[in-house]
């Protein structure tokens, strides 16, 4: 072999892998998570493993094709803006934003990079796109009900306690759901005799205050609607209500299965793991504007028969019979 035909060999012999190298790193794509819960909460990592399994069938493992850079604000406004601000400099290829509040903050950080979003009941109210069919921006996701659910709500807690008189409603009027879904429980309360008293989710203390002194006159209830806030707090809620005696009904299958009375809503970790598969079709090539925004497709009734006992509730057989799921 001629020597300038060893040095062209050897050359492309070093080349070859760095050639290699560069195209492995072209293949890893970027993702951010801003989720508004704390890191260590067991529902949320649920939540989070649905939308990595959901990844991994669409073909997507983290460390080998895809980089996953989270951020955990645990509900803290501040925290959530400071954290959007810092994944749209990572310049990632989508961002995934969890319920209203973050998904509003995240559509206000950037016009550019592609957002989906989960468990917004709004997203044309809340002004993050123009349309369902047609988002028409760098924003689209998935619904988790219409705001007619609140309604259902308090019909529920008439059915399985037809004594109650007086709702509190824990929301959080610092987003649309908060103030839509009270609205639509407002609606329905003269036709099933029962009076609304809208409770702002807040601090702990502040929860513990409010429901301390509404559980201070008799036939009282509780209806605990979607946030980031009642997520957070759940514990604390769900404790409160038991010491109270106040039968309550909750946005979501977790709260029934942690001790509270019923939960009626839509499949959220089913969400998550359908959002993978939007964010697998923005790392293809495809535009949020272009994929439409889904409304939920499963909704789960839950009871917590335990509860029922210790609240001195007898559930009515055809309300137990309509349970996707019953807890003893």
């Amino acid at each position: 072999m001629k020597r300038r035909e060893f040095i062209s060999l050897l050359g492309g012999a070093v080349a070859w892998p760095l050639a290699a190298q560069a195209q492995q790193a072209k293949r890893m794509r970027r993702v951010g998570a801003l989720m508004p819960y704390a890191a260590n909460d067991p529902q949320v990592q649920e939540r989070n493993a649905a939308f990595l399994q959901g990844l991994q069938q669409l073909g997507w493992t983290v460390g080998q094709n895809l980089q996953i850079d989270y951020r955990w604000s645990g509900g803290n406004e501040d925290d959530t803006r400071k954290y959007a601000a810092e994944l749209v400099a990572l310049t990632p290829d989508v961002i995934l934003g969890p319920g209203s509040a973050t998904a509003g903050i995240l559509r206000r950080a950037t016009h550019t990079v592609p957002i989906v979003f989960t468990n917004v009941p709004d997203p044309v109210g809340a002004g993050l796109v123009e349309s369902l069919a047609r988002p028409g921006g760098n924003i689209t996701g998935f619904t988790s009900f219409e705001y007619g659910i609140g309604a259902k709500w308090l019909e529920l807690l008439k059915e399985i306690a037809p004594n109650v008189t007086r709702a509190a409603v824990l929301r959080d009027p610092a987003i649309s759901a908060g103030l839509g879904l009270w609205a639509a429980i407002q609606s329905v309360s003269p036709a099933v005799a029962i009076e609304v008293s809208p409770i702002n989710v807040g601090d702990p203390d502040e929860i513990e205050h409010a429901l301390t002194v509404f559980a201070r006159m008799p036939n009282g209830g509780l209806i605990v609607t979607g946030s980031a806030l009642a997520v957070l707090h759940r514990d604390l809620i769900i404790a409160l209500a038991a010491r109270h005696r106040l039968p309550a009904v909750y946005y979501d299958r977790y709260y029934a299965v942690a001790g509270g009375l019923i939960s009626y809503g839509s499949n959220i970790v089913d969400e998550f793991r359908r959002a993978a598969g939007y964010v697998d079709r923005i790392l293809k090539g495809e535009k949020p504007a272009d994929l439409p925004v889904q409304a939920a497709t499963k909704f789960d009734l839950v009871m917590n028969l335990k509860t029922a006992k210790a609240l001195g509730i007898d559930v009515p057989p055809t309300l137990l019979a309509r349970a996707d799921e019953v807890i003893e």
